[in-house]
């Protein structure tokens, strides 16, 4: 038998599953923007496997199209991928006491550099702040990253995003983060304000219209071209603001995994697929054995940036937060652009916020 499996379009989503298929999973792709906010339960309804990203749960919870991975797995096998994986990745897909995603994939949002162009990466935002000065430096703004550069820099100042389930932000925080994104915005060069993120990295590798990105979600295929070091931080001693990314492995409701199916999955998750296989592959692995092995390949991509994945913030994941994500991205991208105030902005966005986490005839 084969299944059908949908993931993205780059090579860190597709090769690694693509040359371990071996017949059993035909992979279909789709491009980054639709791994960001295609609805999950379209998606479900048309492949047995989906590669996605956590905060999709609420949304595959509400429509009930995942299968719990507590029913094909033993709860040794799933604690031991928890301990075992990088960071908040395994925990990022357990939701209502039930595990619904692998970690196949880790990433977080890092600090990418042409050190020919820029020097040595600035490690606190004052230091971006003066490095934007000198040599072409821009944020990851299109489509949702606007919000998630938004909450990174949050967390780097000391306050994680939506800890309060009523509120989004408070006010000194908030704007404190605004006026420093608006200052690094305002010296950028207008090309890279569209572009996701391997837009920005291509352009970094390609040209030399781009010295640094203080926070990009990192691709281990670009090192050596690219330097990627810690997010920055508030300041000496300080945690990496950063907003956790990466993909997990779902097996869709329509789907009956026969054994051959469940012992691929598990072989993905394997200290011999995450430590060799992968890579090998031009994939990112999500065993921290994996990022800590000093013979890895691209070794120092996954040394330089340890710190930040393992400390990294996990967006909310309730049904309606992809909807918030998108409508707050764009208000971001208003604020930094003057075309709205900042204080409303935040305003604005605490109330999209609040309506997200209404029930779902009020979200409508």
């Amino acid at each position: 038998m084969t299944y059908t499996g949908l993931t993205w379009d780059h090579p860190r989503g597709h090769d690694a599953l693509a040359a371990s298929a071996n017949g059993l999973v035909d992979w279909s792709v789709q491009p980054l923007e639709g791994f960001e906010s295609h609805p999950i339960d379209d998606l479900c309804a048309r492949y047995d496997l989906v590669v996605l990203d956590h905060p999709h749960l609420g949304e595959a919870l509400d429509a009930g199209c995942l299968r719990p991975l507590d029913d094909l797995f033993t709860a040794t096998e799933l604690e031991g991928w928890r301990t075992g994986s990088i960071g908040p990745t395994m925990r990022s897909y357990a939701m209502e006491g039930r595990q619904w995603a692998l970690p196949l994939d880790a990433a977080t949002q890092v600090a990418a550099t042409r050190t020919d162009l820029a020097g040595d990466a600035p490690t606190t935002w004052d230091e971006v702040r003066g490095l934007a000065r000198r040599v072409p430096v821009a944020l990851s703004l299109a489509g949702p990253h606007a919000l998630l550069t938004f909450a990174s820099v949050a967390v780097a100042l000391g306050e994680e995003p939506a800890t309060d389930p009523d509120e989004l932000i408070g006010d000194t925080t908030g704007l404190a983060v605004l006026d420093l994104m608006a200052d690094i915005d305002s010296l950028a060069p207008a090309a890279t304000r569209p572009l996701n993120p391997i837009g920005l990295l291509e352009l970094m590798t390609d040209t030399d219209l781009l010295a640094h990105c203080p926070l990009v979600y990192g691709y281990v295929t670009y090192s050596g071209r690219l330097a990627f070091t810690d997010a920055p931080t508030a300041g000496p001693g300080g945690r990496p603001g950063s907003t956790l990314g990466g993909t997990g492995l779902a097996v869709s409701a329509r789907c009956t995994p026969g054994t051959e199916l469940v012992d691929h999955i598990r072989w993905l998750m394997s200290p011999e697929a995450q430590r060799d296989f992968l890579p090998r592959h031009s994939g990112q692995p999500s065993a921290r054995a994996a990022w800590t092995d000093p013979s890895a390949v691209a070794a120092d991509f996954y040394r330089n940036t340890t710190t930040t994945c393992e400390q990294a913030w996990v967006r909310p994941r309730h049904a309606g937060y992809i909807r918030f994500q998108t409508e707050a991205s764009a208000v971001v991208r208003d604020a930094l652009a003057g075309r709205t105030g900042h204080l409303a902005a935040l305003d604005r966005m605490r109330a999209l916020y609040r309506t997200s986490r209404a029930p779902k005839e009020g979200r409508a």
